[in-house]
């Protein structure tokens, strides 16, 4: 049975943005009765906003420690309203044909995946680890401090972390230039 996962999307981008919220990732994996649908949300641009105001007003109703930016502001009372919505909206419409899936609906966490353009003008000044495609000076593997994205191209100061490259030499530079269509997946790395 095919899941048409596009209808699936726009369907939480609809449900999200009705509780403030928006939809950051999703996926379907397994088969026949062990079906799961995972739904990753975060507070709408607004609402972040408003959690950077209070952060920056002290409130202690904060994580201290955690940079603001990377917090997606959702409570477990976010994700229980939405995947209430959310699985009536699918049951009603029948948009994951058979009865049986389990639907998970949970921040994108603090080593979140980097997938869009956005993600990356977001999250500059961020610790990130990343893999390409293609080897860029004899390395797959990237970690280190997103300090410029622009025009497709992430540029990486890899002086914030140790590399775990398997480079023959030492890198000479202190930071790498790798274009956005090159990037295979891209997380965050949290610094607590």
């Amino acid at each position: 049975m095919a899941v048409p996962l596009d209808e699936i999307r726009a369907t939480a981008q609809r449900v999200a943005a009705s509780h403030n919220l928006e939809l950051v990732d999703l996926e379907f994996q397994g088969g026949s009765k062990f079906r799961t649908l995972r739904v990753f949300i975060e507070k709408n641009a607004a609402e972040r906003a408003r959690l950077a105001e209070q952060a920056a007003a002290g409130s202690s109703e904060l994580p201290k420690g955690i940079p603001v930016e990377m917090l997606s502001g959702v409570t477990h009372e976010d994700c229980a309203h939405f995947a209430q919505d959310f699985g009536t909206v699918l049951d009603v419409e029948d948009l994951i044909p058979g009865a049986e899936y389990t639907l998970e609906v949970s921040s994108p966490g603090l080593e979140r995946k980097l997938l869009r353009p956005e993600d990356f003008t977001r999250f500059q000044g961020s610790l990130i680890k990343l893999q390409t495609f293609t080897p860029v000076n004899s390395n797959r593997q990237w970690q280190g401090r997103l300090t410029k994205f622009s025009d497709g191209v992430l540029t990486i100061d890899l002086s914030a972390v140790k590399q775990n490259g398997k480079a023959k030499k030492p890198a000479a530079e202190s930071t790498v230039d790798i274009a956005l269509t090159d990037v295979e997946k891209a997380n965050l790395l949290a610094e607590i």
